[in-house]
């Protein structure tokens, strides 16, 4: 008897079969089938797992205050792709980008140098991925700014990088807990224990 039911699969469903040499950043739109938030490291597919209410209330807040602060010319984006190379199309969590960089209503990705940071808060499945595997491409990509956020009794840290462009490497710019407050790529102030603080009506 097969077991797909039991682990609550369709029973006819069946898993693609990467061809030689793996999935193309091109194939992540055509593959029948994929849950939401599937991402191409490497030519391999990587699928999320479900969302923490940790995870869930970072990202809403970063997006709603990143959205409130950032200048006319930028924009910010959740959960879509970066289109790499043919073989990398990696999904950060929350994404400010050139506003003139948007395609239109059915974009599905964006060109590396057009992201100005790049944010991915992690989890407990994806924290290789999060700490090393994609700021390490987002550097050689061009991305300039890097935040990896992490819990830590039950509140965001932020571990906030930028791009040498000597080396093309991430270099530590700080460390931030309950309130960051930076000046590049712009000026960002953020009260990170207000993850678990509802907003009011007016708000």
């Amino acid at each position: 008897m097969s077991a797909a039911p039991e682990h609550g699969l369709e029973p006819r469903y069946e898993w693609p079969i990467p061809p030689a040499g793996g999935w193309t950043a091109d194939d992540l739109d055509r593959i029948p089938g994929l849950p939401p938030h599937a991402e191409l490291i490497d030519g391999s597919l990587v699928l999320m797992s479900p969302q923490t209410r940790f995870h869930m209330r970072t990202m809403r807040l970063l997006e709603n205050i990143l959205l409130d602060q950032v200048p006319d010319d930028l924009d910010v984006d959740r959960e879509m792709t970066i289109r790499i190379d043919a073989k990398n199309r990696p999904e950060p969590d929350i994404l400010v980008f050139l506003a003139e960089g948007a395609t239109g209503p059915r974009q599905t990705w964006h060109r590396p140098e057009d992201i100005v940071l790049a944010i991915e808060v992690v989890s407990e499945d994806s924290l290789e991925r999060d700490r090393d595997v994609k700021p390490r491409k987002y550097a050689e990509a061009g991305v300039r700014h890097f935040w990896r956020v992490e819990e830590e009794r039950g509140l965001p840290v932020v571990y906030s990088y930028e791009r040498d462009p000597a080396t093309q490497v991430y270099v530590p710019t700080g460390i931030h807990r309950e309130r960051l407050v930076l000046k590049e790529p712009f000026p960002i102030e953020i009260d990170l224990t207000a993850v678990n603080r509802r907003r009011s009506a007016e708000g």
